[in-house]
């Protein structure tokens, strides 16, 4: 059995709940070891106890490498009772500096793949701290193993020709976790007979540009439109997300949600799905393909897009969904206003005719994972191949 170490920027973040449910479905089992950035009681995992490093704060990057540097120091007593792992995953750039840390721990020689799911702003400025945060990071990540991100944009924009990794490429994307036997049709959505329509807007709230782009909408439309929140909102990013809240007349936050078992019922409450991102405009946000692309269309809701993105490029190859031109009340009301029952069971029907592989990372796909990373753990001493080599050797799990 696979003995992965997985360290986490952050232990209450769903997605790294997600991931650790893949490992162990696939066959591995795992150590978890990370920081906090906040209370999600929803983010637990039975059977996995993790190990605590430290509190982190969002946005407070100082406050992160003093932690960082912290727990560094700490780590031989944090992990005294772990084993010697096959192989050590580091969630984004913090962890793998932990990482490196405890590879000279365990004597040296265990492999580390590194997973970044998304490009900070930090990493891509051009002045002598985007150079230096470049450097940083390809010095981390000399020896990894594997490089594993979420999105062909990154590698296309960043990883390539920024990074200065030369690291093998895992294209390993944030498909929706489905473990049991079923059915795994997309069914198509059927528009509510009376009320409004709704659009949902779920996972990492971090966009203030969304949020005041579908409050001025949702005011223009009167009604017609409600804009339903779930999830766990940055609060550093937003002045005051609670209060904004509480003044719209068509807008509700219904708190944080389990994935994947609340998806199916989260998803049945809204017809569209809000697939626009700005956080970071026009770098991370361009480039990313989100949590919520997958989760909607799997349940047969219809998302919107951004033109120009790569959510865009990703539907406009399927035919899928409805893409806004200009980041403007007016243009999502023009969008969005010609809507009727026909226009949305065709387009609901389009996302359901899809392969639910497209959206669905299913045990199989876990397995597969599972003896991928195994195969790494065993050639690691091994020459890695170059990333510069790696476009032959990308391969996405389905």
């Amino acid at each position: 059995m696979l003995q992965i170490l997985y360290f986490a920027q952050d232990l209450a973040d769903p997605a790294v709940r997600r991931r650790i449910l893949m490992l162990t479905a696939g066959g591995a089992r795992v150590t978890l070891a990370g920081f906090r950035r906040g209370a999600n009681a929803l983010a637990a995992i039975e059977g996995i106890e993790p190990i605590e490093l430290g509190t982190t704060r969002d946005g407070r990057f100082v406050q992160r490498v003093a932690a960082i540097t912290k727990a560094c120091l700490s780590l031989p007593a944090k992990l005294r009772a772990v084993g010697r792992p096959d192989l050590i995953i580091a969630r984004n750039l913090d962890m793998l500096a932990v990482a490196n840390k405890a590879v000279g721990m365990f004597g040296g020689d265990v492999p580390v793949v590194y997973e970044c799911l998304d490009i900070h702003r930090l990493l891509l400025r051009q002045d002598v701290a985007g150079r230096a945060m470049r450097a940083s990071e390809a010095y981390l990540g000399r020896n990894a193993r594997q490089l594993i991100t979420s999105s062909p944009a990154f590698v296309e924009h960043y990883f390539r020709p920024l990074s200065g990794l030369d690291t093998p490429v895992m294209l390993l994307e944030n498909k929706v976790l489905e473990l049991g036997d079923g059915p795994r049709v997309s069914p198509p959505a059927s528009p509510r007979p009376d009320g409004p329509w709704r659009i949902g807007w779920f996972g990492a709230l971090r966009c203030r540009k969304s949020l005041e782009l579908l409050s001025a909408f949702s005011r223009r439309m009167e009604g017609r439109y409600e804009i339903v929140l779930r999830g766990r909102p940055a609060y550093s990013e937003f002045d005051d997300f609670d209060g904004f809240i509480r003044n719209e007349p068509h807008m509700t936050f219904h708190g944080a949600y389990r994935s994947p078992e609340d998806l199916g019922a989260i998803y049945d409450e809204v017809d569209f799905t809000w697939a626009i991102d700005f956080f970071e405009e026009g770098q991370n946000s361009k480039w990313l393909l989100p949590n919520r692309l997958y989760e909607g269309c799997r349940y047969g809701r219809v998302p919107i897009a951004m033109r120009g993105t790569e959510t865009a490029r990703f539907l406009a190859v399927r035919g899928l969904g409805f893409l806004l031109d200009e980041a403007e009340p007016e243009n999502l009301v023009s969008l969005l206003e010609a809507v009727d029952a026909d226009r949305y069971a065709d387009a609901s029907g389009r996302v359901a005719a899809c392969n639910s592989d497209t959206w669905i990372f299913g045990r199989n796909d876990c397995e597969n994972l599972v003896r991928r990373l195994s195969a790494i753990a065993s050639t690691a001493l091994e020459p890695a191949t170059p990333l510069s080599h790696a476009r032959q050797n990308e391969g996405g799990l389905s």
